[in-house]
């Protein structure tokens, strides 16, 4: 990794990723910098860890998605999770508990019409799957009882067993990402508990959603969103305006959050902004005081903590880069602009770019990216 917040990448993919997520914890964090430090590369560097280690990840960005109705971020996550993909996944548990194998179900079949070709298909075999579904889904502590009902119901349907109408199918995924539409008699009629997905008890969904993709065969639920500084953007080309009771809803819609997150497994949350979003007193993170007081940094030492909640990308750009990642990140910046490699900064160079970092100003990544601009000719162009 050219920028060397591998330092932090790999840590957390040990530590959180392969371990304790993995393990059914449950973790947010937070990413802050000025502008051009770092903060979406690292977001996106660590999205694509997260896929790589067999984690179901969503990618947002509150510049698109409102964030003061906890219930909007659900839908948003629901949408972005390839559900039917996941019930799909889900139904292989069923199978491999009823000894077959999920492979020799053909496309365009179900695991029913594979139980008629060995002569399986009766009435033991069907209430085998009945009781399964009940075990993973309907008695499950970690589903929302909705949920869990939704969700056997869909697995059952891939299975052809038991069989559903399609209405009552579209009904189930129209309750699951929260459609105004859905009819609370239409509801009843799948003997599900009259009540809607609001932002009351959107966090269960999640919650239940996080189960589902472990349930799937996912390591857990990789969850990042982007640019929440957003909301306290005064431009008027904003689409995404957030007036103070918005602002204020969003922010304890997160302190929420943090205090249930422990309620949840499997799952990491991360949060990016614009340390815009604390330095303004009045409007940002510090203005409201429950949520502030949960994240902040209690202890701050002369080196950059790999376990802190919230990264400051200036500081940990500023203990982790030497002249060789400086260097190399220079050559990133002629591979993408193609430059001439008489623009490549030079030992000398890099070490004067490391201390004009430190001195406060432009951050780290810009610095670099600007020099090796103005060496290639083009940064005035």
């Amino acid at each position: 990794m050219y920028n060397g917040i591998s330092v932090l990448t790999e840590f957390w993919k040990k530590l959180y990723l392969l371990e304790y997520i993995k393990e059914g914890g449950s973790k947010i964090k937070f990413v802050t910098g000025q502008e051009r430090s770092g903060k979406t590369f690292f977001v996106e560097e660590l999205t694509s860890i997260a896929k790589e280690c067999n984690y179901l990840t969503v990618c947002l960005t509150a510049k698109e998605t409102w964030l003061n109705n906890f219930n909007d971020f659900y839908v948003s996550i629901f949408n972005n999770a390839e559900v039917e993909d996941l019930i799909k996944r889900a139904s292989t548990l069923i199978i491999k508990e009823m000894g077959y194998n999920p492979e020799d179900v053909k496309e365009g079949t179900t695991f029913v019409d594979l139980l008629a070709t060995h002569e399986d298909n009766n009435a033991l075999t069907k209430k085998a799957i009945r009781e399964l579904l009940t075990t993973y889904f309907l008695n499950n502590p970690r589903f929302d009882n909705n949920f869990g009902v939704a969700i056997s119901l869909l697995v059952g349907e891939v299975l052809g067993h038991p069989q559903l109408e399609k209405e009552h199918k579209d009904t189930l995924y129209s309750w699951l990402s929260a459609k105004k539409e859905v009819k609370i008699t239409d509801i009843k009629k799948l003997e599900m508990n009259p009540y809607k997905i609001t932002k009351y008890n959107a966090r269960q969904m999640l919650r239940s959603l996080s189960e589902l993709c472990h349930l799937a065969g996912y390591n857990g639920l990789f969850i990042a969103v982007d640019d929440i500084d957003v909301l306290v953007e005064k431009s008027g080309l904003n689409t995404m305006h957030y007036t103070k009771r918005k602002r204020d809803d969003t922010y304890e819609s997160m302190r929420a959050l943090i205090d249930d997150i422990d309620n949840f497994s499997n799952i990491f949350v991360l949060y990016a902004f614009d340390s815009k979003l604390i330095e303004m007193e009045n409007e940002g993170l510090k203005s409201y005081q429950a949520l502030w007081m949960r994240i902040q940094n209690e202890v701050k030492g002369n080196r950059f903590n790999k376990f802190t909640d919230i990264v400051d990308m200036d500081s940990l750009n500023n203990e982790v880069y030497d002249t060789a990642s400086v260097i190399a990140l220079s050559q990133c910046v002629i591979d993408a602009f193609d430059l001439s490699q008489d623009a490549l900064l030079k030992e000398t160079e890099a070490e004067d770019i490391l201390v004009r970092a430190k001195q406060g100003g432009m951050p780290l990544p810009g610095l670099i990216e600007d020099v090796t601009l103005e060496k290639g000719g083009l940064l005035n162009e």
